[in-house]
Order: structure tokens, then sequence, then C-alpha cells
């Protein structure tokens, strides 16, 4: 777990690099304007798999207002509803090998406590596969021979993950792996004779263990040095394991490790750090993503060889997802921009044939109207140089200036990136820039970058932000006197954090599901976090310390009175990381101070709002507030 598992990182995508001022639109563009439910009615898709011959693919998507699972006909690419939850999002998992019966997860309202569920296609029973109260679990994948599936769950002990190994014709649950120790288990090799482990240390430092179930010992992989280790995956043969590390280096890199020799060859290494690894399901291919300056590269390599192998060309599109089918001959992908959501794509690798699946993007938005986003850099209060993610509205100019907004994702850790996003679409459609700030402690450009912010929180990453409204400021086409702040998460501790502490900088802060009390909310982290709570704390500070000073220093709850500037506040009733009280709270301290406040709460979101109608409602709230408070009245 990494530090970016702390709260929501909220997201974005962008294209392109640019960071000069823009003096040469002076006249105002005519930008055709939707409404909120047109960039709503776009659909949200992701992949989970092929069928057993290859002729359908099951996805999720929220095309009814809230996710379920459908089946989708490569020929035909229609579409076949397999649930129709209307209450809780339903999250294709994977076909059962051989079989058209799937899994899915669901949890209840947003309390984070998923359970599996097996779908039988023929009679549309559905089970509860982990019928355990109060646990979390979440689906690890098949055994080699196909007949179980394994599963990660704390139920044993809501501290610990435990792995678990369900046979597909009972559905009995037998324990793989007792963990006791509160390391993290991941990866299992394909004998079940290895797993990896890994241990929080500090957010920026872990360990990887090697646990043998035949001897019941572990071997430690990583050295002692101050790096992060992340197991990729086994070969078949038992004998090989892939993992990623910046060990020795600014970002991480992809490394072979023998078991049985213990010898250590780096595979790929780039500029940028190497996030993800796969093999296909006969090792012929291997998949490999790289996190280059916020957007996906993706690589496909024959295994044996280790020749590129010609993906297709998105242009300006970033591939999210790669899944190879069973006979190893077609890629399921996921492919996305900043101004188009995600769609599927069903590519044959030898022919070169793409299809693309799904269309999402609502038939009501030409997308020439939306705005492709761009990287710009800009340089902090201490000469820093900061990353952010840029989107001008097209009907800017220096004689029609618009309101703007500096956008701060979750973390600590975070990173936006390359995506689509309808609440920035629509934001910027109606004239608000939005720049979404990358401040020093977001993941993505290099470890020291990364632990820039530790025990330095609401102010070097605080103050990027200002930085990056002043970088704002000095653009011609922006009215310099209507900029505000929004974030969620961290982001939004980081909104509240600014109107407290720099209380003139901006007009005024959309906070969702923000912390407000650092010591509350770092007592009261889910009882499975037990495993990353001294990281979290090593980097935070620790609540029942001295730390307790500083923690209480930079809570927006307790300068409160500080805040003048129109806020609005977004808060998920069953939120378990940050806890609605937060919100609650915070309100109420700042109504004290006679400045307005608008408060939303959901009664059936956690933390993020994952149902069309309330993505609606709180998207109409923020631009009737922004439009109210934060736009300049002509």
């Amino acid at each position: 777990m990494k530090k970016t598992s702390v709260l929501l990182g909220i997201t974005l995508l962008f294209i392109g690099i640019s960071c000069k001022k823009d003096t040469e639109n002076t006249v105002q563009a005519e930008v055709k304007k939707y409404d909120v439910t047109d960039f709503f009615d776009t659909k949200s898709v992701s992949g989970a798999g092929f069928n057993a011959n290859e002729t359908k693919v099951l996805i999720s998507s929220n095309s009814s207002g809230i996710f379920n699972s459908y089946e989708v006909t490569i020929a035909d690419t229609v579409a076949k509803a397999l649930t129709n939850s209307t209450k809780e999002s339903v999250f294709a998992e994977g076909y059962i090998p051989g079989s058209s019966n799937f899994i899915y997860s669901s949890d209840q309202g947003g309390n984070e406590n998923s359970h599996l569920y097996l779908v039988n296609q023929k009679t549309n029973a559905t089970k509860d596969i982990t019928p355990w109260e109060n646990s979390s679990n979440s689906f690890l994948g098949w055994s080699l021979d196909k007949k179980n599936l394994y599963v990660q769950s704390n139920k044993r002990d809501q501290r610990y993950f435990d792995i678990y190994k369900l046979d597909t014709v009972s559905w009995k649950d037998n324990l793989l792996y007792k963990n006791d120790s509160g390391l993290s288990a991941s990866g299992i090799s394909p004998s079940e004779r290895y797993l990896t482990l890994t241990k929080e240390i500090t957010t920026d430092k872990n360990e990887l263990y090697l646990y043998d179930q035949k001897t019941k010992k572990s071997k430690k992989i990583s050295s002692d040095k101050e790096a992060t280790w992340n197991p990729m995956v086994f070969e078949k043969n038992d004998s090989i394991l892939y993992y990623a590390t910046n060990e020795g280096k600014e970002f991480s890199y992809l490394v072979k490790y023998n078991i049985n020799t213990e010898k250590k060859e780096v595979v790929l290494e780039d500029k940028w750090d190497i996030m993800y690894m796969s093999l296909s399901e006969n090792e012929k291919y291997r998949v490999v993503f790289i996190n280059s300056d916020g957007k996906n590269k993706v690589m496909l390599f024959d295994h044996a060889t280790g020749k590129e192998i010609k993906m297709p060309d998105f242009k300006d599109g970033d591939v999210t997802g790669v899944t190879i089918s069973m006979s190893e001959t077609k890629l399921l992908l996921t492919v996305g921009s900043s101004t188009s959501p995600s769609n599927l794509y069903v590519y044959d690798i030898a022919s070169k044939d793409l299809k693309q699946l799904t269309s999402t993007l609502s038939k009501k938005i030409d997308q020439n109207d939306l705005v492709q986003a761009e990287v710009v850099r800009f340089k902090s209060f201490d000469g820093l140089e900061i990353p952010a993610i840029y989107y001008k509205p097209k009907q800017a100019s220096a004689s029609n200036k618009v309101p703007a907004l500096v956008w701060v994702h979750g973390g600590p850790g975070g990173q936006s990136r390359i995506g689509y996003s309808n609440t920035i679409q629509h934001l910027v459609n109606q004239g608000y820039a939005v720049l979404a700030v990358n401040n020093r402690g977001s993941s993505g450009y290099g470890k020291t970058f990364y632990k820039m912010d530790n025990k330095d929180h609401s102010n070097g990453d605080l103050k990027d932000c200002v930085w990056g409204k002043k970088w704002l400021a000095e653009q011609d086409y922006i009215d310099s006197n209507a900029i505000g702040i929004y974030g969620g998460s961290y982001g939004g501790c980081m909104v509240l954090g600014a109107l407290a502490f720099h209380p003139e900088e901006f007009k005024v802060g959309v906070n969702l599901f923000g912390v407000a009390n650092w010591m509350r909310t770092l007592k009261s982290i889910p009882p499975y976090w037990e495993s990353f709570r001294k990281a979290l704390y090593d980097e935070m500070g620790d609540p029942n310390t001295a730390d307790s000073i500083r923690l209480k220093q930079i809570s927006p709850l307790f300068n409160y009175e500080k805040i003048n500037k129109p806020l609005l506040v977004l808060q998920g009733a069953n939120d378990v990381r940050v806890l609605p009280v937060e919100s609650d709270e915070i309100v109420a301290g700042v109504k004290k101070n006679g400045v307005p406040v608008e408060y939303v709460l959901f009664p059936d979101e956690g933390h993020g709002f994952i149902k069309k109608e309330n993505q609606i409602k709180a998207s109409e709230a923020t631009l009737a507030f922004l439009d109210k408070y934060l736009r300049s009245k002509k």
C-alpha cells in the first residue's frame, strides 16, 4: 500500500506540454454550452475479460445510472445487462473459467465492505460467496488449474487480510495464508508455494519478502536502503519473480529475480516510474505500464525474446487497461483521453484488426467542443518546478477574461493524470479555467519530490497551490479577482487549509469530504489499514504523541475562525475514511463567522460519489455556488 491509499485521489487526465502565457487569442470564441445532465449522460465502462470462446467480453458500466455488469458481443457490439441493481454499485470481476457464470463485487452504500457474488447466467441466481459479516473482500484471481478462486479477506481479524482459496464447486473457503504479522500479502506463485509479502516502514520505504509455504519461512528480498519494492508477477516455473523498485534511483524500474540463485537482473528502465507488469496465460507476452509524466505509456513484449510488439496508435488516447485473452491472440483495451471517456476495444494481435466495442461520450455532446488538457509547469515559492494539468476554456481571451479554479488531488501522494472528467469538462464548458496542481508530495515525479511533504503538510504543498493561483493570475485571459480552490479528500483538506492559512488568496473554496481534524482522522482510520498505520503516522505524525501539537495547528477545524470566504462542502454519509463529522463540524464552525456556507450530504455515498444522480447533484451545486460567489458580475 502506498500513501495514495490514505484518501481518495481525484485523478485527471492530460496531454501536451506548455507553460507559456496565451496572449494570441484575444477574440472570444463561440462556445456551445451544455447542461450538466448532458455531460453525465456519458457512460463509464471498464473491462473484466473474455468469455471461454472469446466471442464476448464482461464489462462494468453505469449506463443505468449506477454500475452494473454487462456482456458485450464482439461481433455486433450489443451489450446485454447481466445485473439490474438500482441501489448498490456492481463491478464485474471475471467469468468463471470455462463457464458463462461470473463474479462481481459490491459494497453497501460506499462502506467499502465489498463482498464477492457468483451469478449463474442460466438461472439468474446470485450467491454471496463471501458471506462474512463486517468483512472486506477482494478478488485475487484464479489458480493454475482454474478450479479455485483466490480471495483476500479480513473476516478472521478486521485488522489484517488473509488469503483464502475457494473451489468453484462447493465454494467452501480454505485458508491459504494466515496474516498474523501485519504484512501485506499479494502475489501467489502458480504452484502456491510462494507468496510475496510487503511490510510498510514509511510511505517512502517498504520491505519485500518471499514467503515459502513449504518451509514456512520468509526471505527478505529488499535491501535496507530507502526505497519502495512492489511485487508484480511470478513465472509458471516458480523460479522467477518480477518486481519494481526505485532502489538507488529516482524512479522505479523492473527487476527479474531468480528465486533459486537470488540473482537480480534489471529488465526494463525508463526515465519515469514503471508501475505495472503482467504476463499472458502461457507467458507468450508481457505488458508493462509506465507513468510517463502522468500519462500511461504501455509496452507489449514477446516475453521469451524481449522484442517489443507494436501496439495500436490511439493518437492522443491513453491506454489505461490491457487484458490478454486465454488464447493469447486478442487484447481487450481500455482507452480514453482528456476529451473522451474511456472506451473498450478488442485488438487482434496477428491481423492488427482493432474494433471499438463501446461509445461512451454522450450523443448530445460534440467532442470538438471539449477542451484538451495540457501539462504546464510553474515555479513555486522556493523556485521548485511544479507540474500541473491545465484546462483553458475555449471562450477565454484577453477581452473576455474567465474565472479559474486551482484543483487539488487526493492523497497525500496522489497525482492528477490524463483522463476524462465530466465535472472538469462541465466547469470548463461553462467558462471556468481549471489548473490541477501536482504539488510537492505527489507521486510520479521521483522519490525526492514524493517525500517533500512529509511532516510538512499544509505548508510547502499548500504554498504550491497558492503559487499555482499566482500563475493563473498572470495569464491575461484570467480574471485575477475570481480564482477559487477545489479539492477532494486530502485535496479537500488543502481547500480548507488555503481558506484558513491564506485567507486572502482564494475567493471561494469547494471541499469534497476533506479532513478537518487530523487527530481524529488519524485515530479513526479503518481497522484494515492496520498494516499501514505506522507508515502513515511516520509521514503525517502520530496523534498519540507530541506530534499532536503540530497536527492540531494544521487542522482546519481549529482554525475555522480565520475562514472569511464562501465555502461549499460535499460529503458522503457512509464515508469510512473521512468521517461525516469532519464536514459537519467545519460547516458549523465557519457559519459562526457569518460566512456563506453551503452543505450537501449524500446519504447513500461513501468516500467519493458513484451514483449518477448524486454526481449530477454535486456538479449542479458546485456550478451554482461558483456562479454566485466566484464569477465576477458584469
